[in-house]
């Protein structure tokens, strides 16, 4: 009988390979945010009882809500309503959020001592405060004595400043980057634009004040929701391969196509031959007309900032009616501002746009006179002014005046 060979085998491990090393970071920072809390009527909240506070309205900072809380007669009952308090409460579910805080009763004399309480910019002890649940409060029971707070600056016309900001802390953790590629912004406006330039695909003409435009009806219905209900609604125009415009200027409507195809304003002096601001601000008041006329928004809200840079003496009152009639509110509320002040009332009324901002907007009238009387000491020999030239139509000294260019 033969013997076996029995083979034995080895196994090696393979040569090890280099060592790599991997690297992560740990990133700890805080999200940042404010609120300003004015609290009027401070005589009447007064009884309203111990621990029974008044809220802010909530508002958001890192993800979470917060509210500040206003106790007029004091949180705890062994005060006997010698102080008040002041807390920032997490207003939304939460556990172990953790933040810094900072609650300002603001100086209103001007002399800009406020009372500050802040952990923002110094170190703390314990680190950031934990808030372990919703309704969990940081702030103070004795935050000011009410003697001491009624015979304060902070005091004003019977109303309190309050200013709280609150940094929510928040880590993560970011490994290496296999990759670095850049990527370019969107260009989709440079390709319509050049689509345009390049005449290619027409089949639309619009006639404006004798100018002819041809353009892509499929663009301008992508782009305006009135355009698409003109070029393929039910009720769309009769005859849609050429389209007489009447309610919008050759200048205005040619800026209109360029923000249509390009996404972005054209340049007014380029587009006029002009180097004017007020040649600038007046295109920008025909085109804000046409975007809303065409429902482009962000268009609408261009011109509105723009407008909203260039008040002037000579432009501002055909601005303002213009905001009025465009439901635009922060245009508007620019403009208020800038007629009502001293130095610049006369003289607005002295321009012709003053004249049709009577004619067009009288109601706008009547909140012009409500910003004319704020501004102090001036206001009643102002809104007098201003009251003479409403109804009847002059300046100061009873002349029929033009705006002045």
């Amino acid at each position: 009988m033969g013997m076996g060979r029995v083979c034995e085998a080895t196994w090696r491990d393979p040569k090890p390979s280099s060592s790599s090393v991997t690297t992560s970071t740990s990133l700890t920072d805080s999200v940042n945010g404010s609120h300003q809390f004015k609290i009027t009527g401070y005589s009447l909240s007064k009884g309203i009882g111990t621990g029974k506070c008044i809220a802010s309205d909530t508002f958001m900072v890192g993800g979470y809500e917060w509210a500040i809380y206003f106790y007029p007669d004091g949180k705890s009952a062994e005060d006997n309503a010698t102080y008040v308090s002041l807390f920032i409460a997490l207003a939304s579910e939460g556990t172990d959020v953790r933040a810094l805080f900072e609650l300002t009763l603001l100086d209103q004399s001007g002399k800009e001592r406020h009372k500050v309480h802040s952990h923002f910019g110094r170190t703390l002890e314990s680190g950031p405060y934990t808030l372990k649940y919703r309704g969990s409060m940081w702030g103070y029971k004795r935050f000011f004595k009410r003697t001491a707070l009624e015979a304060s600056d902070f005091l004003k016309d019977d109303c309190l400043s309050v200013h709280c900001s609150i940094g929510v802390v928040k880590s993560r953790t970011e490994g290496p980057k296999l990759y670095s590629i850049t990527v370019p912004p969107s260009n989709i406006g440079v390709h319509f634009g050049r689509l345009l330039e390049s005449g290619k695909g027409i089949d639309v003409t619009f006639e404006v004040d004798g100018e002819t435009f041809s353009v892509h009806k499929l663009v301008l219905a992508a782009r305006s929701p009135v355009f698409r209900a003109q070029l393929f609604g039910p009720m769309k125009d009769k005859n849609t391969d050429n389209i007489k415009v009447e309610d919008v200027g050759a200048p205005a409507f040619k800026a209109l196509l360029h923000f249509i195809y390009w996404d972005e304003l054209p340049d007014m002096e380029e587009l006029t031959g002009l180097n004017s601001k007020w040649v600038s601000t007046l295109m920008a008041q025909h085109l804000l007309a046409a975007a809303d006329r065409y429902g482009l928004e962000r268009l609408r809200l261009l011109c509105e900032a723009k407008l909203c840079e260039g008040v002037a003496i000579n432009t501002v009152a055909t601005t303002l009616a213009l905001a009025e009639q465009h439901h635009c509110f922060q245009l508007k509320a620019v403009c208020l501002k800038f007629v009502s002040m001293p130095e610049n009332l006369k003289a607005v009324m002295q321009t012709d746009g003053f004249e049709y901002l009577k004619k067009s907007c009288p109601s706008i009238l009547t909140e012009l006179l409500e910003y004319v009387a704020r501004v102090g000491e001036h206001s009643v020999i102002i809104s007098k002014h201003i009251n003479e030239a409403i109804f009847d139509g002059s300046d100061v000294n009873g002349r029929r005046v033009k705006q002045r260019i």
